[in-house]
């Protein structure tokens, strides 16, 4: 076990069961110039959870037409967040580099909606 394994602690399944981490398609893409830090904002088709919007730092690494019908996972239940003037309405995952964040896709099509299990 490294030292960061013993930093987090362990959780219960029921824990894990909290989080509404879904598959979600992304319908739009648009700039986002008022963001302190360079960002897109993302309309995501979650499908019976609705069209959600969020903002996402992910510049680095995707244009907008590598994003456009992509699937990613995304956590739908944080409360929203007001991110200047935008609402952002849930949370894309994704893994940090030094290149820049790596968005969390799914491998292979899922019905949007699908939670992560």
């Amino acid at each position: 076990m490294s030292e960061t394994d013993q930093a987090w602690p362990t959780i219960a399944w029921s824990d894990f069961e909290k989080l509404a981490l879904c598959a979600g398609t992304v319908l739009r893409v648009e700039e986002f110039p008022e963001a302190r830090k360079p960002a897109w904002k993302l309309w995501v088709d979650f499908g019976p959870h609705g069209v959600r919007k969020t903002s996402a730092q992910i510049r680095d690494l995707y244009r907008p037409e590598d994003l456009v019908g992509r699937q990613i996972v995304g956590v739908l239940n944080f409360p929203p967040r007001q991110v200047g003037k935008f609402m952002s309405e849930f949370l894309l995952t994704g893994f940090p580099t030094d290149d820049g964040v790596v968005i969390t896709t799914v491998e292979r099509e899922v019905p949007d909606g699908t939670r992560l299990a």
